[in-house]
């Protein structure tokens, strides 16, 4: 325990510093892999889009072998996007009917697809949960919008509605719309410079934003109780909530991919997200070996005694990333059915 909480408080102090640095996308704790083995040392591991030689980086952007006596593992896992469809992959992505199952195609009526999680519930009220990008079309999005099965992505359409939003936990970006006359001013009297001078170029002003997340989440509302279950596509229904730690095995029902096991891989993960152009910081993550793929977002992720650990929402070729499944429910004000 005293090793764990060395760790966590050099990752805590070094995660925003380490963020910076080229090509880091990601840092958390995990077992440092060495000759491809788990050495068992808990290290602060760094993950990175592409590992490259320290001649190719300036000084500011080598990472360091140690941050406060705690050593550091480089991983690469490629960009984290958030795992929403690009295309029509084969997955469950079918039309279920009359009785829908968590675990398979569903979305925004204005995305392509991602993934029905479970049912929870508040009070009496029951609930699907997914993600904000998958419900809510990434904070783009109205009271009472249609949610489609399957996704539009699988051929859904106005026919096919089976539940309407409810409510969502907004996603805070990076940078977004300037919201400062002064700024906005500023940058259309130099576009104006610029254009006199033959410029093809245009600034536009921005609004950088210091905030992070902790949960991609969102709510729909059936339109018809009866349209839904409980029991995941695969693995049946839930037998509660846990908690993950390194070294837990995993597995999901997802839109893409279907069932797949994994490892939890790292805990009290930082990481920045790519929504396909604006970018999110997340803290306090899961991250877990490969076991997704676009359209997977929303999905839950499960340990092997069907206990809830995480919701996913975003990886890459070589790692996927899961909201601990605690401050979903707590955002969200609801309990897993």
């Amino acid at each position: 325990m005293e090793k764990l909480a060395q760790a966590k408080g050099a990752k805590e102090t070094h995660a925003a510093d380490l963020l910076r640095k080229r090509n880091v996308v990601g840092v958390g704790l995990g077992y440092k892999i060495s000759d491809q083995k788990n050495t068992g040392e808990l290290s602060v591991v760094v993950s990175v889009t592409q590992k490259q030689p320290p001649s190719a980086l300036s000084v500011r952007d080598l990472v360091p072998p140690k941050v406060e006596n705690v050593k550091t593992d480089v991983v690469e896992t490629g960009v984290l996007r958030a795992l929403d469809s690009e295309n029509g992959e084969p997955g469950p992505r079918d039309r279920w009917r009359p009785v829908v199952p968590p675990g398979v195609s569903l979305g925004h009526y204005l995305i392509t697809a991602g993934t029905f999680g479970c049912l929870v519930q508040r009070n009496d009220e029951l609930f699907i949960l997914s993600n904000n990008h998958v419900l809510a079309n990434s904070n783009e999005c109205e009271s009472w919008d249609p949610i489609l099965q399957p996704g539009s992505a699988d051929g859904g359409g106005p026919e096919d509605r089976i539940a309407r939003l409810a409510e969502y936990v907004p996603l805070v970006f990076e940078s977004g719309p300037s919201e400062c006359e002064y700024a906005d001013w500023t940058t259309k009297l130099l576009n104006r410079i610029a254009g006199a001078l033959g410029s093809r170029h245009e600034l536009h002003a921005v609004k950088r934003s210091q905030a992070s997340n902790q949960v991609d989440a969102a709510l729909a509302r059936p339109l018809s109780p009866n349209q839904v279950t409980t029991e995941i596509l695969g693995i049946g229904a839930p037998a509660g909530v846990a908690s993950a730690s390194l070294g837990t095995r995993v597995q999901k029902s997802g839109r893409t991919t279907g069932y797949t096991e994994g490892m939890i891989t790292q805990v009290d993960a930082t990481v920045r997200i790519d929504y396909y152009g604006p970018k999110a910081v997340f803290t306090r993550q899961l991250i877990a070996s490969p076991m997704s793929q676009g359209g997977d977002s929303g999905s839950v992720i499960l340990d092997m005694e069907k206990r809830v650990v995480g919701l996913l929402f975003a990886g890459s070729a070589a790692t996927t990333i899961l909201n601990p499944i605690d401050a979903v429910l707590s955002a969200l004000n609801v309990a897993i059915v």
